[in-house]
């Protein structure tokens, strides 16, 4: 098709000028000194046109032969900037495929072809990038020094802060696998704030506060991590839950778990596992009013929790029964009712009810929470000993005899 219209083109412009210097009779003198020359029209027309395009390609020449160092110049950057570029593939490739010395040896190859050409500037992105290559291979092989060197080497070609922050967030990730909490702690504080809000950089940070045992650091990680959705769903709470009882346990006494449960959120406040663990620690320390107070709100929302849940609760509360008041009696049988079939629920109404000293009631609750096949071993075992307690309070020998014999069958 294009040789097509070129010919309509080369017939167009043939006719043209036959029509238009077919009888051009016209004359053009030249003189010069006493000399006179005529030509026709025509022929100096094509004169000067052969003329100018005779001009056009000696300059154009003698531009190409000025240029040509410079065109040499730049053939020579863009052979060195393909080598590099292939060895750098290299590199990755060796480092990737766990051959480690090879990739060492790939990145010494490319920054030796980077020194080689001096006449032009060296790509210093690219050597940041391969210096960082190197650190990793050099991490992979255990040589700290040499890591660290081409470290250094990668932060002094570095050209912006993407790069900059690159290498510290690689850094970070080698001083957690030598578990060094206090060197990755500190890189991370480098940051810029920006770059600190990326989910790696607070993945990291939260390992680095795990290691360094700062757990409301860590648990503060988590919460962004998981309002960001950064994990999968069910993790990010089963993250939060862990750490938040990794805070309460960290309490060493009453007034230091206040705090501690202070500081937890709303939502970590009404999850009842971490509530339980609270509970708990609380009659662990001897606040055992506290704990009772932290159940409360549970025991009221007793119809929205899980079976799992409400099995914490009431144990957590079983432990906390000491100077049980009153109050909670009405509490405690609104989920009988609503759960009469649930062991732990009734086991904490029996052991509630002896607490208040209600025996009749008491003793049935416990008769039948102690052979519940559901609950542990552990539980029937000190139902049956609470029974043996009435029993010698109400000084009737052959029932706690009894009660306890029971307890030394349960296995």
């Amino acid at each position: 098709m294009r040789g097509v219209v070129w010919l309509t083109l080369l017939f167009s412009v043939a006719v043209v000028a036959a029509l238009t210097l077919g009888r051009n009779d016209g004359l053009v003198s030249l003189f010069w000194g006493g000399w006179r020359i005529d030509l026709s029209l025509n022929l100096f027309l094509v004169v000067v046109v052969a003329g100018c395009m005779l001009m056009f390609l000696a300059l154009h020449a003698m531009r190409s032969l000025l240029t040509l160092p410079t065109k040499a110049k730049a053939w020579r950057q863009a052979q060195r900037e393909r080598g590099a570029q292939s060895l750098l593939r290299e590199a990755l490739v060796h480092l990737w495929g766990g051959r480690y010395a090879r990739a060492q040896r790939s990145v010494h190859r490319l920054l030796s072809l980077q020194e080689s050409t001096g006449e032009a500037s060296p790509d210093r992105g690219a050597l940041a990038l391969a210096h960082l290559l190197a650190a990793e291979a050099a991490h992979r092989l255990q040589d700290r020094v040499q890591r660290q060197h081409q470290w250094d080497a990668a932060l002094r070609e570095a050209l912006d802060g993407e790069q900059r922050d690159a290498a510290r967030l690689q850094a970070v990730g080698w001083a957690l696998e030598d578990r060094d909490a206090n060197r990755a702690l500190g890189l991370l504080g480098e940051l810029p704030p920006g770059t600190a809000r990326r989910s790696h950089a607070m993945r990291l940070r939260l390992q680095a506060a795990r290691l360094s045992g700062q757990t409301l650091d860590a648990l503060r990680s988590a919460r962004l991590l998981t309002k960001h959705q950064a994990f999968a769903p069910g993790i990010g709470q089963s993250l939060v839950r862990s750490l938040a009882l990794e805070w309460l346990d960290a309490a060493r006494d009453a007034d230091q778990l206040r705090q501690a449960w202070v500081q937890l959120e709303h939502a970590e406040r009404r999850d009842p596992y971490v509530v339980a663990r609270v509970a708990l620690r609380s009659v662990a320390h001897g606040a055992v009013a506290d704990a009772r107070l932290y159940l409360r709100p549970c025991w009221d929302e007793m119809r929205q929790l899980s079976d799992e849940e409400r099995a914490a609760v009431a144990l957590a509360t079983l432990a906390s029964l000491e100077g049980l008041g009153v109050d909670w009696l009405a509490r405690l049988e609104s989920a009988c009712q609503a759960f009469p079939r649930d062991p732990h629920v009734g086991l904490v109404m029996a052991h509630a009810l002896a607490e208040l000293q209600l025996w009749g009631k008491a003793k049935q609750h416990l008769t039948t929470a102690a052979a519940d096949l559901r609950l542990s071993a552990d539980l029937r075992r000190r139902t049956w000993l609470r029974l043996a307690d009435m029993a010698e309070h109400a000084g009737s020998v052959d029932e706690r005899l009894a009660a306890i014999e029971q307890a030394a069958r349960v296995n």
